[in-house]
């Protein structure tokens, strides 16, 4: 008998059952998803301040995508543009539609270099893809090329939305996963922990769900991801998990397969 340590204490195991423990223990510590789309709000990268760039928050998010690389996991990130420009100011100025949506798909661009240059400060190798060309500051988005950068162990982060005004970043998300044939959106919530009745800011008698299906969510109106977005996951069967990206670590648990937050499903 040969004493063998687990996650909580150690146990006796008989001799010749070591190689099997040995390769249980493996599984049990290996990712559950190998390819993931990582969905951030622009609000997620601004903190409690709920405008611009928080640089503590900023190298916490660029901490645990780290962790994933590390665990050699391929990750792609999708980050919104909220925090530094909102289509309702667009609105309230009276602009057209279109014009406010290529301001808010440049405002994800700038995210996304500052979140770049947090993961090289890491020491994580990362490229910055966009759907409007801008070649003096980064790549534009193609999809081999894409996937080829993950498959040599590189963060891509896709920026400036899907190019089109009238798609929300939520789609873009959807769509780059489809796209590179993701395991999984893990959507990074910095205000809530999973997916909820209603508002549990406002309600609280909210209740939180652990499972729901993207039927479900179209049906009832649930505040996930907009409609197009929760279409284009369920006909692609594409999961999403919705969790908090307050407390650390979490994006690592919800890859790792621990059951945080919400989990989406398309059948």
């Amino acid at each position: 008998m040969f004493p063998v340590f687990g996650q909580n204490a150690f146990v006796s195991v008989p001799k010749k059952a070591l190689p099997h423990f040995y390769l249980l223990e493996v599984f049990m510590s290996s990712p559950k998803y190998k390819r993931v789309v990582l969905k951030l709000s622009g609000e997620a990268l601004a903190g409690e301040k709920g405008f611009g760039i928080n640089p503590t928050v900023i190298k916490n998010i660029a901490g645990q995508v780290k962790e994933l690389a590390e665990l050699g996991v391929e990750v792609a990130v999708v980050v919104g543009g909220g925090n530094i420009w909102r289509g309702k100011i667009g609105e309230e100025m009276g602009m057209d539609r279109a014009t406010a949506d290529y301001m808010g798909m440049l405002a994800t661009v700038m995210n996304s270099l500052a979140l770049q240059d947090s993961l090289e400060q890491e020491g994580i190798e990362t490229r910055v893809q966009t759907s409007i060309e801008m070649r003096q500051v980064a790549e534009p988005y193609i999809r081999r090329r894409a996937i080829r950068h993950l498959e040599k162990t590189r963060v891509v982060i896709f920026a400036a939305g899907t190019g089109n005004p009238y798609f929300s970043t939520d789609t873009t998300a959807a769509l780059r996963a489809a796209e590179i044939e993701a395991d999984v959106i893990l959507m990074a919530k910095n205000n809530v922990d999973g997916v909820y009745s209603a508002d549990p800011r406002t309600v609280p008698t909210a209740v939180k769900y652990d499972e729901l299906f993207y039927l479900d969510v179209i049906k009832e109106g649930l505040a996930v991801m907009d409609s197009t977005a929760s279409s284009l996951c369920m006909d692609n069967n594409i999961p999403l998990i919705v969790f908090s990206i307050m407390e650390e670590g979490n994006i690592k648990r919800a890859v790792m397969g621990e059951k945080i937050g919400t989990i989406v499903r398309g059948k």
